[in-house]
Formats: C-alpha cells, sequence, structure tokens
C-alpha cells in the first residue's frame, strides 16, 4: 500500500493520530503539498462519500473521517499558497435566525471543503443582516441555509429577499436544507434549490455551478 492509500486510509477510518503522523512523513519527505491533499487527504473522504449516501457510514462517522482530514490539512495549508489550491467556488454557510442547530450544517461544511470548495461558516442563529453583509464582503457563488425548526423556516425567505434588495440575487445561487424542509419550499421562497443531506447539498453545488 502506497503512502497515499495509507493516508486515504486514515481519513477513511477517522484516524486523527494515524492521518496526522502520516501527513508529517509526507511533508518531511518533500512530497507535494497538493499531491497530500488530492491523493490523501481527499481521496480518503472520497471513499466516504459513496459510502454515506448508499447507507454504508453514518453521521458520527463521516464527521470523524472529516476531522481526521481536516488534521492533515491544518499542517499541510501552511506549506502552500491560497493560489495554489484551486477551488470549485465559495460557499457561506449558516444555521438562520433563531435555530441553534448545526450538526447538520457541519457535516456540509465538511463535505463541501473535502469537495474542493472554500466555506466561509457563519454557524448558528445568523440573522437575515449577517448573512448579507457576509455576501458583500467574500462574494460567493453560494449561499447555504440550514434550518430545523419549522418556526425559523421562513428566515430564509426573508434572508433570500434581502439578498434580492441588495442586488446581490443576480449570480447567487442560494440552497436550504433541514428536516422540515422540501423542495417545494425551497421554490415557494425562491431559492435555487434543497439538499436533503450534505452528499445532496456537495453535488447540488457541483451542479448549480457548472
Amino acid at each position: 500500500m502506497s503512502d497515499f492509500n495509507k493516508l486515504a486510509d486514515t481519513v477513511f477510518r477517522g484516524d486523527f493520530f494515524g492521518a496526522e503522523q502520516i501527513t508529517k512523513e509526507l511533508i518531511e519527505k518533500g512530497i507535494d503539498p497538493l499531491a497530500i491533499i488530492n491523493q490523501g487527504l481527499i481521496a480518503g473522504m472520497d471513499i466516504v462519500a459513496p459510502k454515506f449516501k448508499a447507507g454504508e457510514m453514518f453521521v458520527p462517522e463521516v464527521m470523524m473521517a472529516a476531522r481526521a482530514m481536516a488534521t492533515g490539512m491544518e499542517l499541510v495549508k501552511p506549506l502552500i499558497k491560497d493560489t495554489d489550491v484551486p477551488s470549485k467556488g465559495t460557499v457561506i454557510i449558516g444555521t438562520v435566525a433563531g435555530d441553534l442547530h448545526d450538526i447538520g450544517k457541519n457535516l456540509v461544511a465538511m463535505i463541501l471543503e473535502s469537495g474542493g470548495f472554500k466555506v466561509i461558516d457563519l454557524g448558528v442563529d445568523v440573522s437575515v443582516e449577517a448573512f448579507v453583509e457576509a455576501a458583500k464582503k467574500h462574494n460567493p457563488q453560494v449561499i447555504g441555509m440550514s434550518a430545523l425548526l419549522t418556526t425559523t423556516m421562513l428566515a430564509m425567505k426573508d434572508t433570500i429577499d434581502a439578498l434580492t434588495e441588495a442586488g446581490l440575487r443576480k449570480n447567487l445561487k442560494v440552497i436550504v436544507g433541514g428536516a422540515p424542509l422540501s423542495v417545494e419550499f425551497s421554490a415557494q421562497i425562491g431559492a435555487d434549490d434543497y439538499a436533503s443531506d450534505a452528499m445532496a447539498a456537495k453535488e447540488l453545488c457541483e451542479k448549480l455551478l457548472g
């Protein structure tokens, strides 16, 4: 098994210490940092993705894998310039105002990052104004909003309306997710689409950005 395969395997198994150790060894050998990322760390998450989608892995396991990947990424990132890392686009993500649930949102952020997106996580209980200001500051291609409470769902529409009023919707895609939501609801509030889970969110971002 190659060093890259060993690293991918530690990510797949959610082995933080193994991922850290092998990443350090590859860095010490002078291996190209981008190769460590693409052929080792991200390759491990590429094993996870289809298994999660098929129901063969569950949220806690996926989060452990994503954290193992992040452990290696933290070691490699200082060695490369931001411009060297190819990005599929910038995604701002957050749980809407009045809602403090973050497990699903955190998983989406991890999966998007492992899929090559730059993710700006605004956290939970994110106000309409905070989404708008972040969109102005970071110029994202996608905004993803999460809600788990039916009482907070309408904050998504308020945010979309505010983005439109600020003139930010022309080239900006908005996706929504959360247990009480649906494709029909996303259409009603003016979102571009709905994602049922983290893998669907990544695929949807890739589709929307072509």
